[in-house]
């Protein structure tokens, strides 16, 4: 088979019938397949997709539940020479296939090709940071780029020379680890200038959203990657581009500080000047940055928590990425019959 459409989900009704509908008319114009990696989703996510022609798995055990985990559970059901990776709240362009199909076969050494993302959340406090960072980034301009987040179209064969897809292990970042692995062993990645798909995201108030990647595990992604890393080729990759490392470990500096600076004897009214100061400081420069006290206020209580969660995460325990991960089959068109598969 030439292609497959891999979309990972969790809880995701609201989008998942246009997310399916988009993948099911583009892998039918390349007589490709879709296969949808579910999370053990408690809505009516399984229920929607079950009327689509595609292929469902489910994982079996529902600890094993990550970003990566998704990703790999699609990839590891997948029959195509080409695998598009997808998120369940994401809408794929069907003409953007066919470019990239073409880009790949006039440059062998490109391991994965991605489009434009457009993102149509740009509410809260983590949002507006994003599209600002967007506007900056060099990965979301065309041409050859060290990581694509949002999504490409990848071989296979490059995949498994990089050992997987994703880490089972990342609660996020699953795609810039499997970017530095492929980079690691030869491979380019490049973006194109062709609409991909249309990403709706989360709809919740910055702090909210911190409080639900913490709650689920995303904010030790950081930690995860790091110490996935350690002992690999990649390594220097990871430290250098991965900006959410350099920030923990800022943020952590800034801690060992603040002890320190509570630990040392002094007068009380220098101690709390010196108090304001590194507190407040953090917060002006970061709201300078951001043009605005609010955002600055939620990078300072978002880069703490990042700071937090890379060193939870780096001591999170883990299993061999490399290891299938337990799933199930659930049939379409058809009632809760399910059959385990390896």
């Amino acid at each position: 088979m030439k292609l497959t459409i891999g979309i990972k989900a969790f809880n995701e009704e609201q989008h998942i019938a246009a997310s399916l509908a988009s993948a099911v008319e583009a892998a039918r114009a390349l007589d490709g397949e879709v296969v949808l990696a579910d999370s053990c989703s408690t809505d009516r996510t399984v229920e929607i997709a079950k009327t689509f022609p595609v292929r469902i798995v489910q994982l079996a055990d529902p600890t094993d539940r990550s970003c990566g985990a998704g990703a790999q559970l699609a990839f590891q059901h997948a029959a195509g020479e080409l695998f598009y990776l997808l998120d369940g709240d994401m809408v794929l362009d069907p003409e953007f296939l066919p470019a990239a199909i073409d880009f790949l076969e006039r440059n062998p050494d490109v391991a994965a090709v991605g489009g434009r993302v457009e993102e149509l959340n740009i509410h809260g406090h983590e949002f507006q940071i994003r599209a600002d960072s967007l506007l900056k980034d060099p990965n979301r301009i065309p041409g050859i780029v060290d990581r694509l987040d949002g999504g490409g179209l990848y071989r296979a064969s490059a995949v498994r020379d990089a050992g997987y897809l994703a880490d089972r292990n990342l609660h996020a970042f699953e795609e810039f680890e499997l970017a530095a692995r492929l980079q690691s062993k030869g491979w380019k990645l490049a973006r194109i200038d062709r609409h991909a798909v249309d990403h709706y995201g989360y709809k919740m108030d910055g702090y909210e959203l911190l409080w639900h990647r913490a709650k689920l595990g995303y904010s030790g992604a950081a930690g995860e990657i790091l110490r996935a890393a350690i002992g690999g080729s990649h390594l220097s990759f990871v430290v250098r581009k991965l900006g959410h490392i350099r920030n923990a470990a800022a943020v952590i500096l800034w801690w060992i500080v603040l002890l320190a600076s509570i630990a040392t004897p002094m007068p009380l009214s220098a101690r709390v000047l010196l108090l304001l100061v590194l507190v407040a400081g953090p917060i002006a420069v970061l709201s300078l940055r951001r043009r605005s006290l609010s955002l600055g206020l939620y990078s300072f209580v978002a880069w703490n928590v990042v700071a937090l969660g890379m060193l939870t995460g780096f001591f999170r325990k883990r299993v061999s990425p490399a290891q299938p991960l337990s799933s199930l089959k659930l049939e379409t068109h058809a009632g809760p019959n399910v059959s385990p598969i390896t």
